[in-house]
């Protein structure tokens, strides 16, 4: 295992930004950056050992500063969308930003994405990592409370890439950390020919502007049912079918994931390269996003187009603070926020 670090240009304010690479034994490697805490690169071996390009990103830092697509990105201090943008908590109503129409989504307009994280590397017989911090400032994009908050990359010989969420409030506030990863596992321009399997009966129902309803609904007998190995592409086809699906030209939709604790919430597939990455997470939940709407350029050029990957967020549901049905969001002054999500990364 080893770590090395070198310089990814200045932000718009003159500090300098890092790239931080940790290389296995086997040569796979996970690169992150400490502007935004963005996944930039994994590459890892296909059935054949030769290795490719998983993660879809950017090559420069001013893409990923002024592009808006998230690549890779940790996103908080609210992941996904707060209807209205406005929640209630301890009584007090907190108005936040409208970045997605008459809602807040992914933090609102310069969320955690947007800021420079410390990093500082530590190797270790069993894996490498690169741990970075932020400290939000109270009522920073509306939210109340400083936030101190920390996330661990960390990569093994076995080709796991562990993400650790850790964060604490000096006030009580609200906390749904993901991160934003689009997954290509063939190199080809779309992966509407992967096979994903999602461990859930249920997702979350939504209205038109895809917030909760603070419903649910079964995925049996639609295109959303991934209990079973089933074609991204194949499922899209069938749109007609469901109208989340349809309204979308995709899939976008919360799953609730069976079992508690630390589970398999799924297992995205590709035949062609034998490539297989599965998802562990200690979250209630996973939005899948099949890429739709992306229309941009990413490393060495490359088009990133519809479905040129798929996003696997592991987090708490959309919209939470305002469901209180919902497994909440809020997090007590001195509480310690704590999740825990797993890719793991292997060929059949």
């Amino acid at each position: 295992m080893s770590i090395t670090q070198k310089p990814f240009g200045t932000d718009q304010i003159g500090r300098q930004m890092t790239l931080y690479t940790m290389t296995n034994k086997i040569g796979a490697s996970v690169s992150v950056l400490d502007f935004g805490a963005h996944i930039v690169s994994v590459k890892v071996p296909d059935r054949n050992g030769t290795l490719g390009e998983v993660c879809l990103g950017y090559d420069t830092l001013e893409e990923y500063d002024r592009k808006p697509s998230f690549l890779g990105a940790t996103i908080g201090r609210v992941g996904n969308r707060i209807g209205g943008a406005k929640f209630t908590l301890n009584g007090t109503e907190y108005t936040l930003f409208k970045n997605d129409g008459p809602n807040t989504l992914h933090g609102g307009r310069e969320g955690f994405d947007k800021k420079w994280w410390k990093g500082q590397t530590l190797e270790a017989e069993n894996e490498d990592a690169v741990i970075f911090t932020y400290v939000a400032h109270d009522m920073e994009e509306g939210f109340p409370g400083k936030l101190h908050v920390q996330v661990t990359f960390a990569w093994d010989d076995a080709c796991r890439l562990s993400i650790r969420y850790l964060a604490q409030g000096e006030k009580d506030t609200v906390v749904n950390l993901t991160n934003h990863s689009y997954w290509n596992l063939s190199g080809k321009d779309t992966m509407l020919d992967h096979t994903l399997q999602v461990n859930a009966d249920t997702i979350t129902d939504v209205d038109s502007g895809l917030i909760p309803t603070g419903g649910f609904l079964p995925v049996d007998g639609t295109p959303l049912d991934l209990r079973k190995p089933r074609k991204i592409g194949d499922g899209i086809k069938k749109r007609k079918e469901c109208p989340l699906v349809d309204a979308v030209d995709g899939y976008d939709v919360n799953y609730v994931l069976n079992g508690e604790g630390m589970k398999e919430a799924g297992i995205l597939y590709d035949a062609e390269s034998g490539r297989e990455m599965r998802v562990l997470t200690t979250e209630p939940g996973m939005q899948v996003y099949s890429g739709q709407g992306l229309n941009t350029t990413g490393h060495g050029g490359k088009a990133y187009g519809a479905y040129a990957g798929v996003a696997l967020e592991t987090q708490h549901y959309p919209d939470s603070p305002n469901h209180p049905n919902f497994p909440t969001i809020a997090l007590k002054a001195g509480d310690t926020y704590q999740t825990v999500t797993v890719y793991a990364f292997s060929v059949k």
